[in-house]
């Protein structure tokens, strides 16, 4: 005889949560992994197999495979795919790869093409786990019947009082939190980061070689995915033909210094490689005007903001997205969160008041959010332009 549903809801209830916190026994708890091919995720899926998780690998090929055959540090491509391949073969789970190609193309390649154009210095990454990971395969992950997707990010996720809460990692210096501020409430409801909590990355791949991975001494990603070698500008002027045109380098008066190779090739706060030496104090990149292709030179005291307007804001505290907050803000990935004043200007659009300046603001950078006290992240935006002090 099968029990009453109202036994059986009453059992789960009393049901300790699992470590993934839901209250049911793992093997009956479906986690689909993001598997990139790097020892992160491969680690993540091996340790949920191994507390009997329902695990089912999925790999995204975001773009050309065999391009990507030749290009070390790199992931969702060629050798990345083999090697998730053979992580899911050895535990012994399914492993599926979906070809995201022209979605990674659409969602992320022609966007970071086009600010680059407009003169900003876009974050490809953060937009591919908004748009392309967290959003099409977090939908694959439901399609699959799964209760979770489970990522191999540096990040902490806690059930708060008003629901789940997005922290930095254990690890300040693994800390993914600024790639991953555009993550929404619904989403995080869904995902999982079981690494977020460890000290250091010797431990991950000490816990590879324990599962004995094949990828435990396998180098980390680097630079961009699609860009091979760091070279923004070749990837850019194959996909926009002349956008290295060449033109003026200015002062801020408008004195042409010199001649430049193209906008695409200076960002914010760029120093070297200006061919102008020779003329007194150092200068540095302050502006870049694609329209009339120039480069605008200053001293270094020229690079100081204060005021950060930013767009695109997904806010993820508890409190109302109004008034003044006191948070700390982090403008770029290498910097850390400093004391600043959100000031909300529209649904999604606020300005950030930097308590102590900083230098080398350059629209189409991230600006995210952090709680004064402790590591909660509170959200963030996109820089829109860059104002002075």
């Amino acid at each position: 005889m099968t029990a009453p549903t109202s036994i059986l809801r009453d059992e789960a209830r009393d049901m300790p949560l699992n470590s993934l916190g839901f209250a049911k026994p793992p093997a009956q708890t479906r986690v689909v992994v993001a598997m990139s091919g790097g020892v992160d995720s491969s680690v993540v899926a091996a340790m949920l197999a191994a507390e009997g998780y329902d695990v089912i690998g999925v790999t995204l090929q975001l773009y050309d495979h065999g391009a990507a055959l030749a290009k070390k540090g790199a992931c969702c491509a060629g050798q990345d795919i083999h090697d998730a391949r053979r992580v899911a073969e050895r535990i012994g789970f399914p492993h599926y790869v979906l070809d995201y190609e022209n979605k990674f193309r659409e969602s992320v390649i022609e966007e970071f093409a086009d600010a680059y154009l407009a003169g900003a210095t876009p974050v490809p990454c953060i937009r591919c786990n908004e748009r392309v990971k967290f959003r099409d395969l977090l939908q694959t992950a439901r399609e699959l019947d799964a209760d979770c997707m489970a990522t191999g990010h540096y990040i902490r996720r806690f059930e708060g009082a008003a629901g789940p809460e997005l922290h930095m990692a254990a690890d300040a210096n693994r800390d993914q939190s600024y790639f991953l501020f555009s993550t929404t409430d619904e989403q995080l409801d869904f995902l999982r980061f079981p690494l977020g909590g460890l000290q250091s990355k010797a431990e991950t791949r000490e816990l590879a070689q324990k599962f004995g991975l094949a990828v435990a001494d396998k180098p980390d990603s680097q630079d961009i995915c699609f860009v091979p070698n760091g070279n923004y500008a070749s990837v850019i002027e194959k996909l926009r033909p002349g956008a290295a045109d060449p033109g003026e380098i200015v002062d801020m008066d408008g004195n042409v210094l010199g001649q430049h190779r193209g906008v695409i090739h200076y960002t914010i706060g760029q120093r070297r490689g200006l061919g102008i030496g020779g003329l007194g104090d150092p200068l540095f990149v302050v502006r870049l005007e694609p329209d009339t292709r120039r480069v605008v030179v200053g001293p270094k005291q020229a690079l100081a903001t204060r005021i950060v307007p930013v767009t695109e804001v997904n806010w993820l505290g508890d409190e109302p997205f109004e008034g003044e907050i006191a948070i700390t803000a982090r403008i770029r990935s290498t910097r850390p969160p400093r004391p600043a004043i959100l000031r909300p200007t529209g649904p999604n659009r606020a300005e950030i008041e930097l308590l102590d300046a900083e230098e080398g603001v350059s629209p189409g950078q991230a600006c995210v959010f952090y709680a004064t006290e402790g590591t909660r992240v509170l959200g963030g935006g996109w820089i829109s332009h860059r104002r002075g002090s």
